[in-house]
């Protein structure tokens, strides 16, 4: 070809970069290996094949700037140096004149030949020093990269994405090593029957007792494993720690059935139920039923059909399923007509923005809907609150986990507050609303937002000016289509009808006179806003009992 050897190379590619450092330029190498040349040997022969090669040679070479340098390493594989770039995107005009020149047809006695070309890019200097070996190797999996992602492209080495590689895998060996020392621990957390205060169970969540770092949440180490086969071992480990943990409380005449998460990597092992049914039989005093698989709703369970086998021979062996942060995907009702799950646990955001948003609240009583509909078991994540758990109950929710009911403890001390747990005094109060009566529950939520943000607009920390007409509200349409009628015997119907139009009048005033030139929102004017709010709160909850 007349190119330059890999030995010549070696040498500009040095030289190369020392004058880029002198300069404070840049340099590009360029690791082009040609598309479907093979084939062209094997159908017509090496002496083709050598021919096609001059000839491409020749166009690249030609492709370049001079001073920059083309070189042959052997076989199809070449490798380009681009000398004095200002910055990075001044390559990508070469490298596109490099593909043009590798994918025109070559005409060789009256046959056309056609190759592409996939070409990776390192480029000098880096945040971090790098000699002329390495960049040839990021040069070279960057080359793989244009490859896999469909050839004829360019491919431009992220050292940054490298360093993120390079980490992970150290994080990987160091979280190996850290189930070879037994440094990871169980945690539980309480799951309860709100009204009644029965413990229904527990959701075991992992955590590492890092010798160092201390006890280390999941978060810290769990995204690490994302797609990875230890993903599985560290869920196996789990099983079994789960299992023999209800074994240890069983012996301590503590009955406390568990759920565990699972990722779907490890769901879809085609071993996964074998092993499930040896760790059963290696803990003989554990029902099956006692153990619950949780697996996310949002999880990539591509090969539904297998999975939905795989469920069907764990509830065989006794052991059911749970659907975890249910709402948040976006194949709910096929997860539901499809998978044999039991429960469904609600995402923790809805619950958490139940209280100031309304539209969580539909979701919620959506959600509710689908498990009456379905005949499944709903429980709440994320009741930090009396208030979050209230709410719950008026919605129809019985069952919940969270703060306000305890955080993850340890197999210890979960023992000792099963014995010591009762439920608020609120919620044994908290019946069921009328489903005819739910608009009330999304007035109370909707009127005690609207409120807080009329306030923050005549504050200054909002620049939004909230609906002022009272009728567009939900309760205006409640008590215009039905609630009047439904309640025309209740005493309280006319004050909350009374209480709400104050309301309005009342913020409307406040906005017209902050338009009107007042300097600021007067406390005693928000005050009254508040004190309305809470008394239309307080009519509201009345009319509902």
């Amino acid at each position: 070809t007349g190119l330059p050897n890999r030995s010549l190379l070696a040498d500009r590619l040095q030289q190369a970069m020392a004058q880029a450092a002198r300069r404070d330029l840049h340099i590009a190498v360029a690791y082009i290996d040609l598309d479907g040349f093979k084939e062209i040997n094997d159908r017509h022969g090496h002496d083709t094949g050598d021919r096609l090669l001059v000839v491409l040679a020749d166009r690249m070479r030609h492709a370049l700037r001079e001073g920059d340098t083309l070189a042959r390493l052997g076989g199809d594989e070449f490798v380009a140096v681009l000398l004095d770039l200002a910055d990075l995107s001044a390559c990508q005009p070469l490298l596109t004149r490099l593909l043009e020149a590798a994918a025109r047809p070559v005409d060789d006695d009256g046959r056309s030949l056609q190759v592409s070309a996939s070409v990776g890019v390192s480029f000098f200097p880096q945040g971090e020093a790098v000699d002329a070996d390495q960049l040839m190797r990021q040069a070279d999996q960057a080359m793989y990269q244009a490859k896999l992602s469909g050839k004829n492209r360019y491919h431009l080495f992220d050292a940054e994405h490298d360093r993120d590689v390079r980490g992970r895998h150290e994080s990987l060996e160091r979280i190996r090593e850290a189930l070879r020392r037994q440094e990871f621990v169980l945690h539980f957390q309480p799951k309860v029957h709100m009204r009644s205060g029965q413990v229904i169970g527990a959701e075991a969540l992992i955590r590492w007792q890092h010798p160092e770092q201390g006890l280390l949440s999941p978060a810290v180490f769990l995204p690490v494993l994302a797609n990875h086969r230890l993903m599985v071992e560290v869920g196996d480990w789990v099983i079994e720690a789960a299992l023999g943990q209800m074994a240890a409380w069983r012996a301590q005449g503590l009955v406390l059935p568990l759920s565990i998460n699972v990722d779907a990597l490890q769901l879809q092992q085609p071993d996964f139920v074998v092993k499930l049914q040896q760790a059963l039989a290696r803990h003989p005093a554990v029902l099956p039923g006692d153990l619950e698989l949780e697996v996310l709703e949002t999880s990539a369970l591509e090969d539904m059909a297998r999975i939905s086998e795989t469920m069907r021979a764990c509830e065989a062996l006794g052991v059911g399923f749970a659907l975890d942060d249910f709402g948040t995907g976006y194949s709910s009702l096929t997860y539901l007509k499809r998978l044999s799950v039991q429960t469904l646990k609600i995402d923790q955001s809805f619950v958490h923005d139940m209280l100031d948003d309304p539209d969580d609240l539909a979701i919620l009583e959506g959600v509710l809907g689908l498990a009456r509909v379905f005949r499944r078991r709903a429980i709440a994540e994320g009741v930090e609150t009396v208030a979050h758990g209230e709410m719950l109950l008026r919605m129809g929710c019985e069952l919940g986990q969270g703060y306000a009911i305890a955080r993850p403890l340890s197999a210890d001390a979960i023992v000792k507050w099963v014995r010591t747990w009762r439920p608020p005094a609120e919620w044994h109060e908290a019946s069921a609303v009328n489903h005819d009566d739910l608009p009330i529950l999304f007035a109370l939520v909707e009127h005690r937002a609207w409120t807080v943000a009329v306030i923050d607009f005549l504050k200054g920390t909002s620049r939004t000016v909230p609906g002022l007409v009272a009728s567009d509200s939900r309760l205006g349409q409640w008590l215009d289509e039905s609630g009047r009628i439904r309640h025309a015997r209740r005493p309280e119907i006319a004050l909350v009808e009374s209480l709400h139009q104050e309301s309005y009048r009342h913020a409307q005033a406040l906005v017209d006179r902050l338009e009107d030139g007042a300097p600021a929102c007067d406390e005693a004017g928000c005050a009254r806003l508040e004190s309305l709010q809470g008394a239309l709160q307080e009519t509201l909850r009345s009319l509902m009992h």
